[in-house]
């Protein structure tokens, strides 16, 4: 078994892995990538130039909202390296896919789904970790934070990829078990099933000494099948229950208030202008069409009453209808240097929708709503 360890935009790691191949003429080669990603860079390699039109409705309803954007996120990073550096990310990858088809060696994928990797990470961050990845990313687009030189062979180095994998560690944990820890097991794993003799694997440098751990020490290796079950969250959902609590206490007031004899039709025709208003200025205001603002002013009434809709998403499935979301919206991420070149993009125009509305909702529901109507109105119940 021999292990290369690589950048994914690295020169050095193309030549290296094409060389080893070439040279010592393996029985099989591994490369860190599952059937999807491997399909994708396949067709890249035959000159299929896909744009195929992303369904921004489907994703919404099978609520893989996060999923797509995380996605979509860690496609812009990568490429945006890549483009600094002049290589394409997954060079290294491809070098190996040529260098195998050349000489008729099988190709062995020993990557976990990217989709199953990617939704248990999401499960396990918590709020702050999801916080701080955002704040990363805003900082990120817009240039701001420091500006190093990195040099990308030199993180190669046993000693500074230990380093980085310990700040990476420290800064997300949760992520870091996810992204770095089990795929080290999983890789393990699937290079122990090869049942050919001599194998070179592709990995990712931060990989190559967690999977050699494993091979040294077979015992330690968890069941692979446990790490591909995508299990919800643990513990109590407390945000989510205070969120649930807001609605009902609208609900139980006006409520109490009738009961009360107290008149509340202009109570309620408050609650319906001010819901609707804060939803149509949410939405407009972060630059959608008209149709998806009339649409998020509609239903902000009754979702600020369900705990369980959002207005957003009604007006960005809206603004879908009008922008659609294709391959190259994802891969034109790696060329966003500011806020103008976000604003010609569907994925962001579409997600600045969903907030913008929901935020206008939210004013709504915990500033203008309390204090205009149900504040006064539980003074009057109680005689105050």
């Amino acid at each position: 078994m021999t292990i290369i360890g690589t950048a994914h935009v690295s020169e050095e790691s193309v030549n290296e892995v094409k060389d080893a191949i070439y040279e010592q003429h393996p029985d099989a080669v591994a490369i860190e990538l599952d059937r999807g990603r491997y399909t994708k860079i396949k067709q890249e390699m035959m000159g299929i130039a896909e744009d195929e039109t992303i369904s921004v409705t489907k994703i919404i309803k099978e609520n893989k909202v996060a999923l797509f954007f995380t996605s979509a996120i860690l496609s812009y990073f990568q490429s945006k390296i890549g483009a600094h550096l002049d290589v394409a990310p997954g060079s290294e990858m491809i070098a190996a896919i040529e260098a195998s088809e050349d000489l008729g060696i099988p190709i062995i994928l020993i990557d976990r789904d990217i989709s199953v990797t990617l939704q248990r990470a999401l499960n396990k961050m918590g709020f702050i970790e999801k916080a701080k990845f955002m704040i990363a990313l805003i900082a990120s687009v817009f240039g701001f934070g420091d500006e190093k030189n990195v040099d990308v062979e030199e993180l190669k180095n046993p000693e500074n990829m230990d380093e980085l994998m310990e700040v990476f560690k420290d800064e997300a944990p949760s992520v870091y078990e996810v992204l770095v820890h089990e795929r080290d097991a999983y890789l393990a794993g699937s290079l122990m099933r090869i049942p050919h003799d001599h194998v070179i694997a592709v990995v990712g440098a931060g990989h190559k000494p967690g999977i050699e751990e494993y091979l040294d020490n077979p015992e330690k290796l968890p069941d692979l099948r446990q790490l591909e079950i995508i299990s919800e969250k643990k513990g109590i959902p407390w945000l989510k229950i205070f969120l649930a609590m807001i609605p009902i206490l609208f609900v139980v007031i006006f409520f109490l208030a009738y009961f009360s004899g107290i008149n509340i039709a202009w109570n309620i025709y408050d609650f319906i202008v001010i819901s609707m208003i804060m939803g149509f200025a949410g939405s407009i205001l972060s630059g959608s069409k008209l149709v998806s603002a009339i649409v998020g002013g509609l239903v902000a009434p009754l979702t600020i009453i369900h705990p369980l809709l959002a207005a957003g998403w009604f007006s960005g499935l809206c603004e879908a209808k009008f922008r659609k979301v294709r391959q190259s919206d994802i891969k034109n991420l790696a060329h966003i240097n500011g806020f103008k070149d976000l604003w010609r993009n569907n994925i962001f125009r579409i997600l600045l929708v969903v907030i913008g509305t929901n935020l206008g909702v939210s004013i709504a529901t915990l500033v203008i709503l309390p204090s205009k109507v149900f504040i006064p109105l539980f003074m009057k119940i109680f005689g105050m």
